[in-house]
């Protein structure tokens, strides 16, 4: 026995000696792959994501053997710097998204121009540190010796079809040892991070190009599963039928959004030198129905995925994005609804039209009038005042249509519309122009006489943080003046203002535990075991993600909040029962209804009023002192499924425009 395993591990050490540059590639791959797991979901990952990259490793460097001696070096260097490159993609896709890329965000690459100051606030010299593999590989190889040497008469052939051999038994290992759940994460690319840390880039990648491809090359595939899984849905759908208290409250009023870019919900009474950062929106919220804890369910389509998921109460797409890669499927939007009530819907943006494909989504969402940058002035001193962030400046914006919303009262009974705001974008650049809006901090300390002593420190100055503060500032001023200008011309009678954040604004952990935790003492942020330590990392900074929902008329007050969790997906439903009319097939519930509030996120997450649940970690946090049953957490994850499963399958295949027709009685119950 020890006569043999001592053959295999001579054996092994000659293979080492013999093909030591291949060697040194598989290594190199399986250290790119670790590395943008560190970087980015902060593990090298498990044992099983390491043989994913080696086996992916071992596949394409494989063909090593089969490729002329003086040719195999640059082989192998094409795929070192692909891998680097590849990784160095995604570790700066990831700050900015936190999911990694895919194929089928291709169609989408034209939206980026208008919002590449953001990207670059993104990118940072540690993200290239892949680079140093490319230079390890080529030094090397440069100054090493018999780097290259194989026994080119006999070997060859052998050690190509061993190598195969190798990479059938990992593979069949992955294969047995991917559970039932693990596989439906897999194929379906809900939770992209779940699948690169437990698989690896490359694994990831591979099967994202599958993904990806296949249902373009054949666009019945998974139809007739889809099918049936949607029938099933909504034929055993528990509606909520139920009357309640905002039960037609509203009927035959007008109703506008505001959908206001990157507010969050940590804003609302926040104070810094005791100067409130939005004080109309705190004013709103106070005034209206306040709802705390609503939660955007956003993808990589950010802005659109929001105006996708309120309006239709589906869930973004698992690939690409709904305005750009699936516009021309049957939705059933809200403004369809309000036009089938005889309302005029219109939409309104300052940005370009095009972008993200809204003059095409907006029709099919159901308005009728889409009022965008070519409507509005822009001046053409694009250093003017007028100019804020990505273009003309909310205030400029709000300036210019109300005498459209004016003439829209004008000429129409009724109408429903959304307005969209632009300034308070991300990177929050244009500090000369968002006021002085002091973000240091003063305090008040005594010294060693026992006097008090007044003094300043920069607290957030110079930070994202401090910026986003005082992009907010300027945003809730213009939103003021925005609602002056709607009561002085007479526009909130018979009129229901809904005010939404349209999601986070994606700042860092760092800068939360800056606003959050800074000691002005010692000018540093405290550290963990402070007694009045604020923790904003794992759980808590998803739970910061929320946003801004306010339901706010000018002639009535309501005072209320709301405290339970909501999403996107519930705006339709609640609307719908607010409004008097019935919707088909939102995923969502009426808020009001009185069952549990639950939020599935794309990524698998799901948050209710009683835990937030990981499917990256696999684990969740309570927010009960009861204890959580197994099974709650189980039917959480169905759940989940479900409701995803059954949104892409009708965004994918057009179900609702090709199987309508077919929604019969409920066969499980």
């Amino acid at each position: 026995m020890k006569s043999k395993i001592k053959k295999i591990l001579d054996n092994m050490k000659l293979f080492i000696i013999n093909n030591r540059l291949f060697v040194i590639f598989i290594v190199i791959s399986i250290l790119i792959g670790s590395t943008l797991n560190l970087m980015t979901i902060g593990s090298i990952g498990n044992i099983k994501s390491i043989i994913s990259n080696l086996l992916v490793a071992l596949l394409y460097g494989s063909i090593y053997y089969l490729i002329k001696p003086n040719h195999r070096y640059y082989y192998l260097l094409f795929f070192i710097v692909f891998n680097t490159f590849l990784a160095i993609g995604n570790t700066i896709y990831y700050d900015f998204y936190h999911s990694f890329v895919s194929i089928s965000l291709l169609d989408t690459s034209s939206m980026v121009g208008q919002v590449n100051d953001s990207l670059w606030a993104k990118i940072h010299l540690h993200q290239f540190i892949y680079l140093i593999f490319i230079i390890i590989f080529v030094l090397i190889y440069k100054f090493g010796k018999k780097f290259n040497y194989v026994d080119k008469n006999k070997n060859n052939k052998i050690v190509f079809r061993s190598i195969l051999a190798i990479s059938s038994v990992i593979f069949v290992f992955l294969a047995l040892s991917m559970s039932s759940i693990d596989r439906s994460r897999f194929v379906k690319l809900w939770n992209r991070e779940s699948v690169v840390r437990k698989y690896g880039l490359y694994v990831y990648t591979i099967n994202d190009l599958i993904q990806s491809v296949s249902p373009k090359l054949n666009i019945s595939l998974g139809y007739d599963e889809a099918a049936l899984k949607f029938r099933e849905y909504y034929s055993c759908r528990k509606e909520d039928n139920t009357a309640n208290e905002y039960t037609n409250i509203f009927k035959g009023k007008n109703l506008i959004f505001i959908h206001a870019e990157s507010f969050q919900n940590f804003l609302v009474d926040l104070k810094i030198n005791n100067k409130y950062v939005t004080p109309n929106l705190n004013k709103l919220a106070h005034e209206g129905i306040y709802f705390n804890k609503f939660y955007p369910q956003i993808s990589v389509g950010t802005s659109s995925d929001t105006e996708f998921t309120l309006n239709t109460g589906l869930m973004p797409s698992s690939s690409g994005t709904v305005f750009v890669n699936y516009f021309d499927r049957t939705y059933y939007g809200m403004p369809s609804y309000f036009k089938k009530m005889g309302y005029y819907t219109f939409s309104m943006h300052a940005n370009n039209r095009e972008y993200w494909n809204r003059d095409v989504m907006h029709k099919t969402l159901g308005y009728m009038d889409f009022y965008a940058k070519d409507n509005l002035v822009i001046p053409d001193d694009y250093e003017s005042e007028d100019i804020v962030g990505l273009g003309l400046s909310d205030k400029s914006f709000f300036t210019q249509i109300i005498p459209i919303l004016n003439n829209i009262k004008s000429y129409n009974n009724n109408y429903f519309g959304t307005i969209i705001t632009l300034s308070n974008h991300s990177p929050f650049k244009d500090l000369e122009k968002y006021g002085d809006f002091d973000v240091s901090m003063n305090y008040t300390y005594e010294d060693v006489y026992g006097k008090k002593v007044t003094s300043n420190v920069p607290y957030l100055t110079s930070s994202s943080m401090g910026n986003y503060l005082k992009s907010s500032h300027y945003a809730d001023e213009a939103l003021g003046l925005l609602f002056k200008e709607l009561k002085e011309n007479g526009l909130y009678e018979n009129t229901i203002f809904i005010i939404y954040g349209d999601h986070e604004a994606r700042l860092s952990k760092s800068e939360f535990n800056l606003l959050y935790n800074y000691d002005p003492i010692t000018n540093q942020v405290k550290s963990s075991d402070s007694e009045d330590y604020y923790d904003v990392y794992g759980y808590n900074y998803d739970l910061l993600k929320n946003t801004p929902f306010i339901i706010w008329s000018g002639e009535e007050t309501f005072n209320k909040q709301i405290e339970k969790v909501m999403g996107m997906y519930d705006v339709l439903p609640t609307i719908a029962n607010m409004f008097g009319f019935k919707e088909n097939y939102s995923l969502g519930h009426d808020i009001f209804s009185g069952s549990e509030g639950i939020v599935v996120f794309p990524n698998g997450n799901v948050l209710t009023d009683k835990v937030y649940y990981s499917d990256l970690n696999e684990e969740y946090v309570s927010f009960t002192s009861e204890p959580i049953e197994t099974d709650y957490i189980e039917k959480l994850q169905i759940y989940a499924n479900k409701v995803l499963e059954v949104s892409n399958g009708i965004i994918m295949h057009d179900l609702i425009k090709r199987e309508e027709g077919k929604i019969g009685e409920c066969l499980n119950e």
